[in-house]
């Protein structure tokens, strides 16, 4: 599994694409936070574009390479090797690389530009969108066989969790404001690691008055060492269940 793993990360860490990502990471970083006198107005626009742009990109990019890798799994599968150590080696491989990138990117100009609390939960919650989206474009390719549909769907999933969810939570809210839904809209939360990782960074940044009435919903939750914890949880939950689905579906698809 070792072998496999390391193999993927080195084939990755070769790739130009990987290369240009952490290198448009690092210039944005280092242009928004050199641009902002203050810093948490940095982290901030940093923050949308990390929210924005690396669940679709690793989504897209993951998925792509996993059906490019499809002939090299159907010949490590030949071998004595077991199906999930073959697919959790090949998830661990883009996990890492990607999350390499954003930390070379993101993570390394935040920490020495602006060293604070703030600037390490963004790092931390890109590290975690990384595995997650990762995560879906490994189930992505294991559910679908055809390589032009798996890459539609990545695309669909990303801009749903990026974009439409957000604007389907607002006609709830708004549809039913006259009732007592706070729990619910917690739950809700839950369903969206990009809304997680949002909410975590603005209540470090003590900005949660941006969001309104959901954010100081959030604020009075989320903003308890609990609440922090309750988060951080399902982020890692949104790693573990693609995992556990793709495992079992690849251990009975007919390659």
């Amino acid at each position: 599994m070792l072998t496999i793993t390391r193999y993927v990360l080195m084939d990755l860490l070769k790739n130009r694409s990987v290369a240009i990502y952490t290198v448009v990471l690092a210039v944005l970083s280092c242009s928004l936070l050199g641009l902002e006198e203050n810093g948490a107005k940095g982290l901030l626009s940093l923050l949308n574009i990390t929210l924005l742009f690396v669940p679709v990109i690793t989504t897209l990019f993951a998925t792509i390479y996993f059906f490019n890798s499809l002939e090299f799994i159907e010949l490590l599968l030949s071998q004595p090797v077991k199906r999930g150590r073959v697919l959790f080696a090949t998830y661990n491989g883009m996990a890492v690389s990607l999350s390499a990138s954003f930390v070379a990117g993101v993570g390394l100009p935040v920490l020495i530009l602006a060293p604070t609390g703030p600037a390490l939960v963004l790092t931390i919650t890109g590290v975690l969108l990384t595995c997650i989206f990762t995560a879906i474009a490994l189930l992505v390719f294991v559910l679908c066989k055809d390589k032009t549909k798996g890459i539609g769907a990545a695309i669909v999933i990303s801009l749903f969790f990026t974009l439409l969810f957000d604007g389907l939570l607002m006609t709830f809210i708004y549809a039913f404001s006259d009732y007592p839904i706070d729990r619910t809209l917690i739950g809700l939360l839950t369903l969206n690691p990009v809304d997680l990782g949002r909410v975590l960074m603005l209540l470090q940044l003590d900005a949660a008055v941006l969001m309104g009435y959901s954010g100081a919903l959030f604020k009075k939750f989320l903003g308890t060492p609990l609440g922090s914890v309750y988060a951080v949880a399902s982020l890692i939950g949104w790693v573990v269940a693609p995992l556990l689905i793709s495992a079992r579906v690849f251990r009975k698809k007919d390659l």
